[in-house]
């Protein structure tokens, strides 16, 4: 693979980048986050390895900035920050992974390993180009989503949240679910993420008065109807 790897101590960096090219892999090495951002955004990276904290631009942020900007490469993030609202601060950030510092460096390829088994979305059995529910329309090759005759702009976990309820019309979707396979978290972070996401998006989906497009199922989670107005 083709890896990115942002980290600003020399010794560590050395060390990750010594390590992954013994197993085969193209490793491009920076310390600074800006310089990070470039790369990233210039140049294709299968995974992106990034320290959370580095100078120029911390990583979160050059994660964030790199999302916006459409990049879709698996990132894990690597902090010596091991609380529950840091890690879901670096997974809603958009990070597919988090790693706490001090690390084996085996846990760090086993991690690699299994994003890199991820079927991109455009390998998936069950791709579609455009996905269509009621007047919601969501175009998975260009990141576009309209409703009716207005575009609607969704920040990447937005768009993931709407595309799973896409994927799901006319069935309730659990937080759990959501947890799962929107955030991948493997534990509730016992915070109100999934409902501040829920909450954005239908203020988006429904500007210009338009009825509710996602309804709220009490004790089951939310659902998008197919036959929604």
């Amino acid at each position: 693979m083709r890896i990115l790897l942002l980290e600003d101590d020399r010794d560590t960096r050395d060390y990750l980048g010594r390590g992954l090219k013994e197993l085969g892999h193209c490793v491009v090495a920076e310390s600074d986050g800006k310089a990070a951002l470039a790369r990233t955004l210039s140049e294709a990276f299968d995974i992106l390895i990034l320290d959370r904290m580095v100078p120029g631009l911390d990583g979160l942020t050059m994660l964030r900035l790199a999302r916006e900007a459409g990049c879709q490469a698996p990132a894990i993030i690597l902090s010596a920050m091991a609380g529950i609202e840091d890690r879901v601060a670096g997974l809603e950030g958009g990070a597919d992974d988090y790693l706490i510092k001090p690390f084996a460096f085996a846990e760090l390829t086993a991690r690699l390993g299994a994003l890199a088994r991820r079927p991109p979305p455009g390998d998936r059995g069950d791709f579609q180009a455009l996905l269509r529910v009621a007047d919601i329309e969501m175009d998975l090759l260009r990141r576009t989503v309209r409703r009716g005759d207005r575009p609607v702009e969704l920040q990447p976990r937005e768009f993931s949240l709407l595309e799973f309820l896409l994927r799901n019309p006319d069935r309730p979707v659990t937080r759990t679910m959501l947890l799962d396979r929107v955030w991948n978290f493997g534990f509730d972070p016992k915070t109100n993420i999934v409902e501040t996401h829920m909450s954005r998006l239908r203020t988006k989906l429904n500007e210009g008065g338009r009825e509710d497009a996602i309804r709220t199922i009490r004790g089951s989670g939310y659902m998008v109807l197919s036959s929604a107005q």
